[in-house]
């Protein structure tokens, strides 16, 4: 049974940093690609950024692409969100997701519970 559990969010200023984290459990980290995905009132969920299992690839939004990082550490089988220059737009439910099929990019099969960002203006 896969697990993650998502953390960090909270309040911050428009301009301020969050880092979010998410714990994996139950199989092998290293070997699934991560992601992470958001849901602001009233609209979609959608893709935000994305690592591959060997941490060479990494994938962005447009709209968060030079503002937020996404990276892992497999030997702590976590994966991370560094949001910095956040902006009201960026208020949402932030979930992290894991690939179900090994090695592969996509197939998210897995979601954490969310963790709620706030940035006031």
């Amino acid at each position: 049974q896969v697990q993650l559990v998502d953390s960090g969010g909270g309040l911050v200023q428009a301009g301020g940093s969050l880092r979010l984290s998410c714990a994996a459990s139950g199989r092998t980290f290293s070997s699934y690609a991560m992601g992470w995905f958001r849901q602001a009132p009233g609209k979609e969920r959608e893709f935000v950024a994305a690592i591959s299992w060997n941490t060479k690839s990494t994938y962005y939004a447009d709209s968060v692409k030079e503002r937020f990082t996404i990276s892992r550490d497999n030997a702590k089988n976590t994966v991370y969100l560094q949001m910095n220059s956040l902006n009201p737009e960026d208020t949402a439910v932030y979930y992290c997701a894991a690939s179900e099929v090994p090695r592969t990019l996509g197939r998210w099969g897995y979601w954490g519970q969310g963790t709620q960002v706030t940035v006031s203006s």
